[in-house]
């Protein structure tokens, strides 16, 4: 199935050559968040895993889609020196959904969480997008009613989105029964059970579970077949059990630092850098390194879903 940049977007967002190309002629294109690079990693080596995670989906002869917000304009791939400017500028805005009009309006920049990556890539016409994880439902929601924006992005964007679960920080029953409700269809890629990030498994099941990229281009022709609200679909992929944080030390450093939190009384937007700021320093950087082993698997298993899409 090719796709094509919607005509509305085209004002709006501006590609860089290769995706418009790309996307024109209906080649597999990937999606990539730039908060990883801004926010997520320590400089230089955030430049360098920027660059990495654009060849991973480049030797899987796909186009990849690094999405940032320049001076007010949504781009939708950038060259090196846009890539350079977003892991060194210092200031650079952490931008949701819910920002994108305000930094347009104002010529700010920013790097794109996973619910404005959604929503620009899916605006641009792109099907595909690899993360770590997902945002999701806070523990003790019932109190403060803290959820990420990524959950209402996704029950209202046709994306499919390679992730290995969502942050373990996070309720992720409530995360899962929260997804059920908005209507957002959830896959096991050769796993039967939710991913821990982390970790390679939650211990938390999922009702389906596929074996190959074809068969998630599948679903997604299923998803436009049937038609009906316009939800993602979520492949979640595990962690190889090899790679992922000892689950005794994540358990132990994780029970420490919402100890911590809620003795410092850290709550809403400061909670999760809080959060996984503790496990970085608590583990030694093993989850940090855990964390990008799940990014190369779910970039790697995006750029094959691409060309089965492609392909379709």
């Amino acid at each position: 199935m090719k796709l094509t940049m919607r005509t509305t977007a085209d004002s709006v967002l501006q590609p860089s050559d290769e995706v418009a190309e790309a996307l024109a002629g209906g080649a597999p294109v990937v999606a990539l968040e730039s908060t990883i690079i801004s926010h997520g990693l320590p400089q230089p080596r955030n430049l360098e895993v920027a660059r990495e995670l654009e060849g991973v989906v480049r030797a899987a002869g796909a186009v990849p889609a690094t999405i940032a917000v320049l001076d007010g304009v949504p781009r939708i791939g950038l060259n090196e020196l846009e890539l350079e400017r977003i892991a060194t500028e210092p200031g650079l805005r952490k931008l949701g959904q819910r920002d994108l009009p305000v930094a347009a309006a104002l010529k700010a920049s920013g790097a794109t969480t996973v619910s404005a990556t959604s929503f620009l890539a899916a605006r641009a016409g792109i099907r595909i997008f690899a993360t770590g994880g997902l945002g999701g439902v806070h523990r003790g929601w019932i109190e403060d009613q803290d959820e990420s924006a990524d959950l209402d992005t996704l029950a209202r964007t046709r994306i499919t989105v390679v992730c290995a679960g969502v942050k373990s920080i996070l309720d992720v029953p409530a995360t899962l029964q929260r997804l059920e409700t908005r209507g957002v269809s959830v896959v096991g890629y050769r796993t039967d059970t939710f991913p821990g990030f982390y970790l390679h498994s939650s211990g938390q099941p999922i009702d389906w579970r596929i074996e190959s990229p074809e068969e998630a281009a599948a679903v997604m022709r299923g998803q436009d077949a049937l038609g009906g609200q316009e939800t993602a679909l979520i492949v979640a992929n595990p962690i190889p059990t090899d790679r992922q944080l000892d689950p005794e030390l994540h358990d132990r450093v994780l029970g420490e630092a919402l100890a911590a939190a809620e003795r410092s009384g850290v709550k809403g937007q400061a909670i999760t850098p809080f959060l996984l700021g503790y496990l970085v320093d608590g583990t030694g950087g093993a989850s940090l390194e855990a964390n990008l082993a799940a990014v190369r698997g779910n970039t790697a298993l995006a750029a094959q879903i691409a060309l089965a899409w492609a392909r379709s």
